[in-house]
């Protein structure tokens, strides 16, 4: 498979693995993070003599999953292991195909947490004599919300197993996880949070109706010999797969909505290089193995700064070089600023081309004062629509604050509220009186009121 040296993700996990620590490793998406748990475990299994599922491999996406499956099955041609596997998405007859993959003790399960646990509800999953747990992404599937699902799985394993995680950044919720189900693991920290060395990070100033124009631009000048394009808008796939058709590329989408054999024929016809470009949403920005892939364009700024080392991180795999490229409008300017933050380095922030026309100044600051002040003039809004009811209340708080120094005279510091309580109501309720007294004025005196007020008073206290 080509394999000549192990990369230092490889060199550093292989030997812990094999003397059966725990394990928390960190390290740049494409270094080879999947080789370095699967071939060590290949290898235990391999000698073992397994009759039961002996391992279990959770990822946060299908296309990791199998793309794991299929490396596996490349890893263990040799090798005495079988491995299957599991996520939603697929016909009816998938179903049946994991459950006697599962009851018969395939040596290996890849799953996605969420259909993992459908068939864990179905009774016939035994994981009772499971030797070794491994998360691959586990950040992402965090982010994706899977933490109760996996404390769920991991609540049905063994006490006593082998538990590797794998990550490409550690935020704090991951240390979290790990002190729940890692025992005394050992640490592996590579280059935790930055691109690969080898990629040509550019980013454009642009308005959003100047980006099909800019695109065009771009794809006129760079020699792509593959491209993902990525955007967080599901939406928008479909648009701008048409856009670029237009300009007469070759280029198709996928996204979670496609069914799963929609979303591996388009992945394969990628990798066959069918076309040329491939718009995504996020599904493929972890884990996903392609080999020459030239240029990664931003369409937009990734909501989370990790996400856009993920998304540049599909190029200048095993140590090749390649460019990202990123379109900046003047709401994403902010999280541009948080991506610079966590690579340690600020990015070149190139302007229009002179035929698309400038676009905006790059001023994260001003942008941010302005979102800011947007939730402020919305409540402002509200309180000046009732501008009548809060004018009609301004003397009333004005009769206690002249009644306080009367009733501050008590030392006894509870007692105070009572007391301002029982002299406030009476005044309030006592407004109203007079107009009752005036319907009144024929059958009884100004005192009359006045008695029968006090006891109405008390009733409704």
């Amino acid at each position: 498979m080509n394999f000549r040296k192990p990369t230092p993700i490889q060199q550093a996990a292989i030997p812990v693995i094999l003397e059966q620590h725990d394990l928390i490793a960190c390290a740049q998406t494409g270094t080879g993070k999947t080789a370095a748990y699967v071939l060590p475990l290949l290898d235990k299994i391999s000698h073992a003599g397994h009759n039961h599922t002996s391992t279990l491999i959770l990822v946060p996406t299908r296309e990791l999953a199998k793309q794991i499956d299929d490396q596996i099955a490349g890893f263990a041609y040799f090798v005495s292991a079988t491995s299957i596997a599991i996520y939603g998405g697929n016909k009816g007859e998938s179903w049946d195909q994991q459950k006697n993959a599962i009851t018969s003790g395939a040596d290996i399960i890849i799953a996605t947490p969420g259909r993992l646990i459908a068939h864990m509800n179905m009774g016939y999953v035994k994981f009772d004599q499971l030797d070794y747990l491994v998360l691959d992404e586990a950040d992402k599937m965090l982010d994706m919300g899977f933490m109760p699902d996996l404390l769920r799985i991991v609540s049905e394993l063994p006490v006593k197993r082998q538990t590797l995680m794998f990550s490409a950044t550690m935020p704090p919720k991951i240390r979290e996880l790990a002190r729940k189900i890692l025992k005394n693991p050992k640490e592996i920290n590579l280059a935790i949070s930055k691109p690969a060395e080898g990629i040509d990070q550019r980013m454009y100033l642009t308005y959003d109706k100047q980006k099909p124009k800019l695109l065009e631009h771009l794809l006129k000048d760079l020699t792509v010999q593959s491209m993902i394009i990525f955007t967080s808008r599901k939406s928008a796939v479909n648009e701008i797969v048409r856009i670029l058709q237009k300009m007469g590329h070759k280029a198709e989408g996928i996204t979670s909505d496609r069914t799963q054999d929609e979303r591996e024929a388009t992945l394969q016809g990628f990798r066959n290089k069918q076309f040329q470009i491939l718009v995504a949403t996020d599904i493929m920005s972890r884990g996903i193995d392609i080999d020459n892939i030239s240029h990664i364009l931003n369409y937009d700024v990734p909501q989370d700064a990790e996400d856009y080392i993920h998304r540049i991180g599909r190029t200048a795999r095993a140590s090749t070089t390649g460019t990202a490229i990123t379109f900046i409008n003047e709401k994403d300017q902010i999280r541009v600023k948080r991506i610079e933050r966590l690579i340690e380095r600020e990015l070149p922030k190139l302007e229009n081309p002179e035929e698309i026309g400038p676009g905006p100044a790059f001023e994260p600051s001003k942008h941010r004062d302005t979102d800011r002040a947007k939730p402020r003039n919305k409540s402002r809004k509200k309180p000046g629509q009732k501008s009548t009811a809060p004018d009609a209340k301004l003397t009333e708080p004005v009769v206690p604050k002249e009644r306080r120094p009367k009733s501050n005279k008590p030392k006894p510091s509870r007692p105070k509220p009572v007391a301002e309580n029982q002299q406030d109501r009476p005044k309030e309720l006592y407004k109203p009186k007079p107009r009752f007294n005036k319907k009144r004025s024929n059958k009884s005196t100004g005192e009359t009121p006045a008695s029968e007020a006090t006891p109405a008073v008390q009733s409704e206290e």
